[in-house]
């Protein structure tokens, strides 16, 4: 499953909640952000434990990938993401949330090849739902007072 949606509307949340049923209903489930997942698998490539790096985040029923796109890729961790992806290709669930949508994962990965690659897989078999709308956050900081113009904070 692909998240889609801009900061604060909500995609970690709903990953979460998703996450929880799973684990309720008796899978193993595990949740990561896309940069400590990338942090992981380049450290253990470095000390030569790549395989067995890849094999932890492959076992678990589902994995969540958290916020992929915020920040680009070295085009290292681009190829390592694509022999993760590829592993848990059909033998794994996958849920990704990202504020980019598919156009743009070629500038997210820097390569436009090794992007369309990532995306077969991903798109294959899978559920896509973007969320639109404000920020949470921000909507919330807004009807406090704290976002709005200087009128606002002189009340």
């Amino acid at each position: 499953m692909l998240l889609f949606g801009p900061p604060g509307v909500g995609k970690t949340h709903l990953a979460i909640a998703l996450g929880r049923a799973v684990v309720e209903a008796g899978h193993s489930v595990l949740f990561t952000s896309a940069t400590a997942l990338l942090a992981a698998l380049s450290r253990a490539e470095l000390d030569g434990q790549l395989s067995d790096k890849l094999g932890f985040y492959a076992k678990p029923k589902l994995l969540i990938v958290d916020e992929l796109g915020y920040l680009p890729f070295e085009k290292r961790s681009a190829h390592l993401f694509f022999q993760l992806v590829a592993r848990r290709y059909e033998k794994g669930s996958l849920l990704v949330t990202t504020n980019q949508l598919v156009g743009q994962w070629g500038q997210v990965f820097g390569d436009d090849v090794l992007a369309a690659a990532i995306l077969d897989r991903l798109l294959h078999h899978s559920h896509a739902l973007i969320i639109q709308g404000d920020s949470y956050r921000l909507r919330m900081k807004r009807k406090a007072g704290v976002l709005g113009g200087a009128s606002t904070l002189q009340r």
